[in-house]
């Protein structure tokens, strides 16, 4: 793919502008946002890591997810980089390791990843997967980070539906505004309760590894022929029709991760793309949905 001109950029970053997916507090954020799994892990790339992720912003894809777990602060160093003179357009999204999610290690946490992103504040910060902490303490220390104004929201992360109920049951627990879960055409186990539920409360749900880890499953989603028919007859990439069944419902966030600038460009562009009934009615029969709960898909 060549490189985009100036012009072509604002088109895409226009669609993405428009279509964007409301928070359970009123907030709006791209549909397509970054993920950063891995970036940072290899110094040779970091100089194009970054270059990605500042096109991607520009692309409009200007919600950035991260954690401190990635690389162990790696990832949320680079970012950090990267945002240097766009901080400010910039959705910024890191997670909280589990162990540290206790109210006398959170606030550390907290201001350990901030120092690694140069920034004063979180857009949104995470709990990356439910611990040992009780899920009322957890509730606690994010509260107190908001009213500090280290973080300006916060949700969770791999709570399965019985963890969400639980959650809002609490104390607070309602001001949750999103659950980031493993979510894409080969892994719907969602959509038989977790999705209806979180929908009922508009809650979105923010997908991680929209178009499948790398491995066996990729591969058997993206050289099944009815998405690669349903990819030609779009003049799209298999990739891209990924992302595209990911977002159909406008109403969830795809977070997918892109290490060049070729990649975060096809990824950008896949906010244009429109399924058709028929494409999804052929794409459920190839990849039913679940018929009936199923644990929570995690990788």
């Amino acid at each position: 793919m060549a490189a985009l001109n100036q012009d072509q950029i604002q088109q895409i970053k226009a669609v993405n502008d428009q279509r964007k997916v409301r928070l359970s507090d009123g907030t709006f954020v791209p549909r397509l946002g970054q993920g950063t799994w891995h970036i940072g892990d290899d110094p040779a790339k970091r100089k194009e890591e970054i270059r990605t992720l500042r096109l991607g912003v520009e692309l409009g894809m200007s919600l950035i997810d991260t954690a401190e777990m990635y690389g162990e602060g790696r990832s949320e160093s680079l970012v950090g980089e990267a945002l240097e003179g766009i901080r400010d357009e910039v959705f910024l999204v890191s997670k909280v390791y589990p162990h540290n999610s206790g109210l006398n290690r959170i606030a550390r946490s907290c201001e350990d990843s901030l120092r690694r992103l140069k920034t004063d504040r979180l857009d949104l910060y995470l709990l990356h997967w439910r611990g040992s902490v009780p899920l009322s303490e957890m509730i606690e220390g994010m509260e107190r980070l908001v009213k500090a104004g280290k973080i300006l929201r916060w949700g969770v992360s791999n709570l399965d539906t019985d963890d969400m109920k639980e959650l809002v049951r609490l104390d607070k627990g309602t001001h949750c505004v999103t659950n980031q879960v493993l979510y894409h055409l080969g892994s719907r186990g969602i959509e038989y309760d977790l999705l209806p539920w979180q929908r009922e409360r508009r809650m979105p749900i923010m997908a991680y590894c929209p178009i499948a880890q790398a491995g066996s499953l990729r591969r058997g989603l993206v050289e099944n022929p009815v998405v690669r028919e349903i990819a030609e007859r779009h003049g799209i990439t298999p990739f891209q029709l990924l992302l595209a069944w990911c977002i159909r419902s406008g109403d969830v966030i795809a977070i997918p991760k892109a290490s060049t600038e070729e990649h975060v460009t096809a990824n950008a562009a896949a906010g244009r793309i429109e399924l058709t009934e028929e494409d999804i009615k052929k794409l459920d029969e190839a990849f039913p949905g679940p018929s009936r709960k199923v644990p929570l898909d995690i990788v």
